[in-house]
């Protein structure tokens, strides 16, 4: 073979290999400026965007726990395992009667034709492989008991199977209502049961598929309707608009109609919901945009008002305009909610509970638990905790409080990644860790 024919066969891979290590480059060089603290609270400061062609990487590897290995508590606190061997747990719910059900689940199966081809859907794979998202959903509940009330169950059944991505679960008139990925969907239970044979009713259907698959559920305290936190198609409504109908939004469903309203839109992505117990006020999470930089935009923590708009996708903390998104037909700049408490950019925060029934000393009266799953584009990375926002006549003040650490490995391996949080009938908080397969249990330490 002549050198001209061996460098027209080779050119190609050159091209290639050229532009793999080019947007390597791109996706690892952009990194944070501001220091951490001065992106939380009420008042963070916003730098200004950093659009980047190729989204940041940089994904911790999921190695597990090893044997003897806990995360860190807090001065006062104390942590240990509650249950273990699970299957990639998400979300967490207590009982009446103490019963804690688990969501064992992850993302449905994505498609070309459902946001999962080509090759963003490529590197989404695996990038979520590395993470320890890349596992089947075991779609399943699994029910936890503490009978004799030493801090760990000692029972771990199947409660219900095949079901589909479920997230959120709610108790309510004799009916367990989970939130499928893409339906609300209801089953005769009784607390003390340990299996459910009966078939689920779909009570609404809810959009599905693409970006943001969980599900989350929180009933009224009326006990008539359920709110249900639903994530965008997309980062910035690049899919279009029309595929965002109901989406970004945190929807409020009637019981047992299942006739819906939006309760409050512009929210990227909704997770956990809790009422504040002080006004009895909604507050959720969101996780914010990406590919504007590791310092922008900070996930948040807010009070969610009926009706209310929080600006995605055109605008962002309180009016900010996000260059990148078309201008709506309606100027909405005017109407958009500012957030109360930024949590830092991209710490995926995803669980929250008051501190409403919790038995850790008076450092956490009043207040909010927060779990962040971790950042996978942000350089360098943030959350992989869980965090204790203190509260005041309602609302949020000062400065969040790391309560539960260690998940992230001194060489940046992720141990494990903090789902959902929530507080147990004897008063220890809860915590779901979906790469470690387990759920710990933070108390106050003995004296």
């Amino acid at each position: 073979m002549t050198t001209r024919k061996k460098l027209f066969i080779a050119l190609p891979i050159l091209i290639l290999i050229g532009a793999l290590v080019t947007i390597y480059v791109l996706a690892t060089s952009e990194q944070a400026k501001l220091p951490f603290a001065k992106t939380v609270g009420a008042r963070p400061e916003l730098s200004e965007p950093n659009e980047t062609l190729i989204p940041t990487v940089k994904v911790a590897r999921a190695v597990g726990w090893k044997a003897g290995e806990k995360p860190v508590a807090a001065a006062g606190l104390s942590v240990a395992t509650f249950a273990e061997g699970l299957e990639h747990p998400r979300w967490i719910y207590v009982l009446p009667n103490g019963d804690v059900l688990v969501s064992e689940s992850n993302s449905p199966p994505r498609t070309a034709d459902n946001g999962g081809g080509g090759i963003t859907g490529f590197v989404m794979k695996k990038m979520m492989a590395r993470a320890g998202a890349g596992v089947p959903s075991p779609n399943r509940i699994i029910l936890l008991r503490d009978a004799d009330g030493d801090g760990r169950a000692e029972l771990k059944t199947v409660l219900i199977a095949g079901l589909n991505s479920p997230s959120g679960m709610a108790w309510a008139d004799g009916q367990l209502y989970i939130g499928n990925t893409d339906a609300l969907v209801r089953v005769p239970f009784t607390p003390g049961q340990t299996k459910i044979d009966a078939r689920p009713v779909v009570v609404a259907k809810l959009p599905g598929g693409y970006n943001h698959w969980a599900r989350n559920l929180l009933l009224a305290p009326d006990g008539k309707s359920i709110y249900v936190a639903i994530g965008s198609a997309s980062n910035i409504g690049e899919r279009g608009m029309d595929l965002e109908k109901n989406r970004a939004a945190i929807l409020q469903i009637q019981l047992p109609s299942g006739q819906d309203r939006i309760f409050a839109y512009g929210l990227r992505n909704p997770n956990g919901m809790a009422f504040e117990p002080t006004t009895g006020d909604l507050w959720t999470v969101v996780n914010e945009r990406d590919m504007i930089g590791s310092d922008m935009v900070p996930d948040y923590l807010t009070e969610v008002q009926l009706g209310g708009f929080y600006g995605w996708p055109w605008y962002y903390w309180g009016g900010v305009i996000d260059k990148r998104v078309p201008e709506p037909d309606d100027d909405l700049q005017s109407y958009v909610i500012r957030p109360d408490y930024a949590l830092g950019p991209h710490v995926a925060a995803l669980g929250l509970t008051f501190t409403q029934g919790a038995i850790l000393g008076p450092a956490y009266a009043d207040g909010a638990f927060v779990a962040e799953h971790g950042s996978w584009n942000r350089r360098p990375f943030s959350g992989y905790k869980v965090v204790f926002v203190p509260f005041a006549q309602g609302k949020p003040m000062g400065q969040p409080r790391d309560v539960l650490t260690g998940f992230l490995s001194t060489d940046e391996k992720a141990r494990g990644r903090p789902v959902a949080v929530a507080v147990g009938k004897r008063g220890g908080l809860l915590v779901t860790d979906d790469v470690g397969g387990k759920v710990w249990r933070l108390t106050a330490a003995a004296k």
